[in-house]
């Protein structure tokens, strides 16, 4: 059902042909950079929180990590990820397949400053076993987002 969500927006948007359905499983960021044959930081993440009981999603590159003060300093709360066992009641996708596209009505989308390393980045859509290649541009006139936040640490 998450797929079918998320391919419905995708195509209503013009970008159901950036779909990708790979022949091995994507549900993690590695799987996903072997699946693609890219690297894991291309992967577009996507974590889902609850702040102020309301849920928000933020995209990062694949091997980004969450900053617990550069989050408090952004949504002034901490860091508290939405239980793995209602991920898909409230966002709308499932563990493994979320990502911005179809969600459900009220969920903030935000962009991490990670993201702006590449060009092309590659969010799930929908479910386990899918992809969607974007460049950052395509990725942005797609998703209506409360805007770009920097709460991941440092890579080297």
């Amino acid at each position: 059902m998450s797929f079918e969500r998320a391919r419905a927006y995708l195509e209503e948007k013009g970008f159901g042909d950036h779909i990708i359905v790979p022949d091995e499983p994507t549900g993690t960021v590695q799987l996903a950079a072997e699946a693609l044959g890219v690297d894991p930081g291309r992967i577009a993440k996507t974590m889902s929180f609850l702040v102020g009981g309301e849920p928000i999603l933020i995209l990062t590159e694949g091997t980004a990590k969450v900053d617990n003060h550069k989050f408090k300093a952004a949504f002034h709360t901490k860091a508290k990820m939405i239980p793995c066992d209602s991920v898909e009641r409230i966002v709308g996708h499932a563990p493994g397949g979320v990502c911005p596209f179809g969600i459900n009505d009220g969920v903030r989308v935000y962009f991490d400053e990670s993201l702006k390393r590449y060009d092309t980045v590659y969010p799930a859509a929908g479910d386990d076993d899918s992809a969607v290649k974007l460049t950052i541009p395509e990725l942005e006139s797609l998703v209506d987002a409360d805007g770009w936040v920097d709460v991941c640490k440092e890579t080297a």
